[in-house]
């Protein structure tokens, strides 16, 4: 029988466990904070962003959140990150994704402190994980399906990983998550320009989608007993729906499920994971500042 990943409880448990942490960092006079950034008015974006700060504060993570009009200019912006930068009360600083086309994503990275980057994009720490440095930040949803993969006891080692996708949010932090030491998967990345991408596919013992495209992977993708993690979060027209869509992932859920050995559903699966996470390096974040 199929496994369904249970990203909403493994989020719970990562999520009470780090409330103890921080109960003990508090007691020691250090209180992780973490700062979100919001530049504009995308509706998907404010939801992401009050889910995190929500997160903080039923954690007791101090947040602050600044929420700027989409007019706001790239020197207003990294003014505001170096302020963060150098406020102590923050440990992690966050910018929402995407900004405002005028707001160079980028030069926005580069100018955050990476003691204090979260999520793990600036290119200290995309170079601590490929250097398999633990100092650094990784991208929190592959950070998410790596914990996912452990806390159901999957195996890695010696495994065929094969992630579809090669953004620097998730597919190439996986791929280099994949092949460290301490999982010693052979990984292949694949993308839009890859041949015969059904018959590779199905030479994976894992699977990662995490190319935006709804339903992209089908039953003919999978090698039978494969483990399928779904990263795809997809808004696909519903007329049935109250809201007019509804959210799926990369992977065509019923047709893969009874061919795998273990897979995310979307929603509840890696997503639920992604907040965890970020959580969980903004306490790293405090840990390493104070010295703990």
């Amino acid at each position: 029988m199929t496994t369904i990943i249970d990203g909403k409880e493994t989020s719970r448990q990562v999520l009470q466990n780090l409330h103890v942490e921080i109960e003990q960092l508090k007691q020691a006079g250090h209180t992780p904070g973490l700062a979100v950034v919001l530049v504009g008015e995308d509706p998907a974006s404010r939801v992401y962003v009050n889910s995190k700060v929500r997160a903080c504060e039923e954690l007791g993570i101090y947040s602050q959140k600044w929420t700027l009009p989409t007019e706001t200019t790239q020197d207003e912006l990294v003014q505001l990150i170096h302020q963060l930068n150098a406020d102590t009360r923050i440990h992690g600083i966050l910018v929402q994704s995407p900004p405002p086309e005028h707001i160079d994503e980028q030069a926005v990275i580069l100018n955050i402190d990476p003691r204090k980057d979260v999520d793990g994009f600036h290119p200290i720490n995309v170079a601590k994980l490929v250097l398999e440095d633990p100092s650094g930040f990784v991208p929190c949803t592959p950070l998410g399906c790596m914990e996912l993969l452990r806390v159901y006891g999957i195996p890695t080692q010696g495994k065929h990983a094969v992630v579809i996708g090669r953004s620097m949010i998730v597919g190439k932090p996986m791929a280099n998550l994949l092949v460290a030491k301490n999982a010693n998967a052979t990984v292949t990345i694949a993308h839009s320009r890859t041949a015969d991408l059904p018959g590779l596919c199905r030479t994976a013992d894992i699977l990662v989608a995490a190319v935006g495209r709804p339903g992209l992977v089908t039953a003919d993708f999978i090698k039978p007993g494969a483990v399928v993690l779904d990263v795809g979060i997809n808004r696909v027209e519903d007329a049935t729906r109250p809201r007019g869509y509804r959210i799926v992932g990369d992977v065509d859920f019923a047709s893969v499920q009874p061919v795998c050995s273990a897979i995310t559903p979307v929603p509840g699966g890696v997503g639920p994971m992604t907040i965890a996470m970020l959580m969980s390096n903004t306490v790293k974040a405090c840990k390493l500042a104070c010295g703990v």
